[in-house]
């Protein structure tokens, strides 16, 4: 498993966070200003804990479409029999999807990446179809046919790949360097909620603010979620969040099927 820090963020008073928070959303989102496509989705899911089970609280409570990214190899029956009593099956509210295989960096060097272009296609293609068979074995027809890579970037042959065995969508960070098919849809995220690695709290602040703002004002949101480093001002930021997009009339909150347009 991975090791889990929260950022240096959330030592920042709830409070000052949420008032910031409010008025940056209602800065660029309002009734004349265009619709909004806002998806959460909440990576390195597999284990049943009390922070996941208060993350799905949250979402359960607001109402708000979460993705959920499972990493096959993490996953056990038991594991998931306890993670389906938590959430629930709400095909509103959940989209299971595939988070790699094993969650393992194999690049030599430079940024880790599980499906980068250093390895052979053979080894890409098999680890692909053990996850997606480890998945939809345990999990069974609510499992979506996504891809969330680790670490947010895979090599252009894993594109290729997930579109030939029948992926629909791929979800990365925003600006990923290799374009996917045409038909794999590709729906980024753009704002990191708990992977920050800024050193004072304040820049940290002012960087996600300034995110969330950029992100809404040009009608597409992604917003990506790692409850393992989540705290006390993290979870109550996250619930001023939903609370505050839940009511804006101008914000669709979607997960990641509803994005492709696929039925449940």
């Amino acid at each position: 498993m991975i090791h889990y820090t929260p950022s240096s963020l959330w030592r920042l008073h709830p409070e000052d966070l949420q008032r910031d928070l409010q008025q940056r959303v209602h800065a660029v989102v309002s009734p004349s200003s265009h619709p909004c496509l806002v998806f959460f989705r909440a990576d390195d899911v597999a284990v049943p804990s009390r922070k996941f089970s208060r993350l799905i609280a949250l979402f359960k409570r607001r109402r708000v479409p979460l993705s959920l990214a499972v990493v096959p190899t993490w996953l056990t029956p038991s594991r998931w029999e306890a993670v389906r009593s938590i959430a629930g099956d709400d095909p509103f509210l959940w989209c299971w999807h595939q988070h790699g295989y094993q969650h393992k960096n194999h690049e030599p060097k430079g940024k880790k990446c599980e499906f980068g272009q250093s390895r052979a296609e053979a080894d890409l293609r098999r680890d692909l179809r053990r996850g997606w068979d480890r998945l939809s074995s345990i999990m069974g027809p609510l499992v979506f046919q996504a891809f969330t890579p680790p670490w947010n970037r895979c090599g252009a042959t894993a594109l290729v790949l997930l579109k030939e065995m029948g992926y629909y969508v791929v979800s990365r960070s925003e600006g990923a360097i290799h374009a996917p098919p045409r038909s794999l849809a590709d729906f980024s995220i753009n704002v990191d909620l708990h992977t920050r690695k800024e050193s004072q709290p304040e820049a940290g602040r002012d960087h996600l603010l300034a995110e969330l703002e950029t992100a809404l004002a040009g009608g597409f949101c992604g917003v990506m979620i790692h409850h393992q480093r989540m705290n006390g001002p993290a979870f109550d930021f996250l619930d001023r969040l939903l609370e505050i997009l839940s009511r804006e009339k101008r914000v669709k909150l979607m997960h990641l099927q509803d994005l492709a347009g696929t039925e449940p």
